[in-house]
């Protein structure tokens, strides 16, 4: 399992068959991230180096200089190191670089000033991603004002820049055979976690502790990180959509949201339950929390190519304003409500995001100002949520205090869709029996 060197082959010639002609493409590899002092950050590649490479070092620079006879794929990385090796493990360098990635080329990454001024000389334009590297950033225009400065005795700079991430995040949306397989391990190994956490819970256990649940089933199972902070928001705090603390006392009567995933491979899964620390739902909890899960499958019945990426939030919206207004909570007229946006109240965020390589995925979700068209090989998230404030006075004490979201990963097929985010309990039914069963 995995994605092959023949398909990140495929990609760079992909994304170079979309480049203007007599130009070149540049990526820059992810900094290394000081966590404190001289500790640092697990190192984690750029999603869009790794994409096209599957290279996982720091330190290093991809050129892509489409039609050039010598070799299209050019890259700079660490030179081999025995002594740096000795204390942070092991570097491929430029020579095994070649055959093990398949480029056409690769030199150390302390020549690149030298190199790559004659790589970029006499082109037309530069892809790069443009803003969101500040070092990079500066690399790249010290390049090209070299060359302006030598514009008298040799070929002019590049006069235009273009915005690699347009091109290359449109490729990335639409996920591979291989891309889905790595989801689906993804979305497994973290329906094991959900699972785990669900059984470790009692009254008077931290929230800490069902989140280590979470991360000891990850790592068990090959991924070395969540995709995301975890979020294990008990009671009160799970109407904090983005609660971390995670230190809270679950107490008996609380409703525990979890919303967790791991990464596997680069790739992410993205996963949300709410359940009852006790076992069983109150008759309030369980009232809102079907009005959630059918605003759901609603949602999910709405996603098949050609429905635009609105459609499943539309759907949601409608369930979950019909099923507040048929419990109080809001007052007036479906229609009205749905126009003014009344139920942001207590629903305030949309159904999903795309996901892949990163948690919220890259690809746009309008195209001319229309929202696109869903198309086999999407993934998103479709979260569903009914959050209401612990401190909301003008209703109910019954309802204060309930959050609850449900979260799956689903990919768009041919024919519809297909939820890869399976085997976790998800209706009352099965989440109560669970409880009752569960071995701790």
């Amino acid at each position: 399992m995995g994605i092959t060197n023949r398909e990140f082959k495929k990609r760079r010639k992909e994304i170079m068959s979309r480049m203007e002609p007599n130009s070149i493409g540049l990526l820059s590899s992810a900094p290394e991230c000081l966590r404190n002092n001289d500790a640092e950050y697990q190192y984690r590649q750029n999603s869009d180096f790794y994409y096209l490479t599957g290279f996982t070092e720091p330190h290093a620079i991809l050129a892509l200089v489409p039609g050039r006879e010598q070799g299209e794929v050019i890259l700079f990385c660490r030179e081999k190191n025995e002594e740096k090796e000795l204390w942070t493990g092991y570097i491929l360098g430029p020579e095994a670089a070649i055959d093990s990635l398949k480029i056409d080329d690769a030199y150390p990454i302390e020549d690149v000033d030298e190199i790559i001024s004659g790589l970029i000389e006499g082109k037309d334009r530069i892809y790069y991603s443009m803003g969101r590297d500040d070092h990079f950033d500066r690399q790249v225009m010290t390049w090209v004002k070299n060359l302006r400065n030598n514009a008298k005795v040799g070929p002019p700079p590049p006069s235009e820049f273009q915005v690699l991430d347009h091109l290359l995040h449109e490729l990335r949306l639409i996920k591979s055979p291989a891309e889905i397989k790595l989801m689906e391990k993804a979305a497994k190994i973290s329906a094991e976690g959900h699972k785990a956490a669900m059984n470790r819970c009692v009254p008077g256990a931290k929230e800490y502790e069902l989140e280590a649940e979470l991360q000891y089933a990850f790592t068990r199972s090959g991924s070395r990180s969540p995709a995301y902070q975890s979020i294990v928001g008990a009671g009160d705090n799970a109407c904090v959509l983005h609660y971390n603390s995670n230190k809270a006392e679950i107490k008996k009567g609380d409703l525990v949201l979890i919303d967790a995933g791991c990464e596997y491979e680069y790739y992410a899964s993205d996963i949300t339950r709410t359940f009852p620390a006790s076992g069983k739902f109150t008759k309030e909890q369980k009232l809102i929390y079907e009005i959630v899960l059918l605003a759901q499958k609603e949602a999910i019945k709405a996603i098949k190519p050609g429905n635009t990426w609105d459609a499943p939030h539309n759907a949601s919206v409608k369930v979950i304003t019909k099923g507040l207004l048929e419990l109080g909570l809001l007052k007036g007229s479906l229609s009205r409500l749905i126009k003014s946006q009344e139920y942001r109240r207590y629903y305030m965020h949309r159904v999903g995001h795309w996901i892949g390589m990163d948690v919220h995925d890259v690809g746009d979700y309008k195209i001319d100002g229309h929202w696109r068209l869903l198309e086999p090989g999407m993934v998103t998230t479709i979260e569903p949520g009914i959050y209401i404030s612990p401190s909301d006075n003008s209703i109910s004490k019954k309802w204060r205090g309930i959050g609850i979201r449900i979260e799956d990963d689903v990919l768009v097929t041919k024919t519809g869709y297909r939820i890869l985010s399976t085997g976790i309990p998800k209706t009352v039914v099965e989440i109560e029996t669970h409880m009752s069963t569960k071995v701790n």
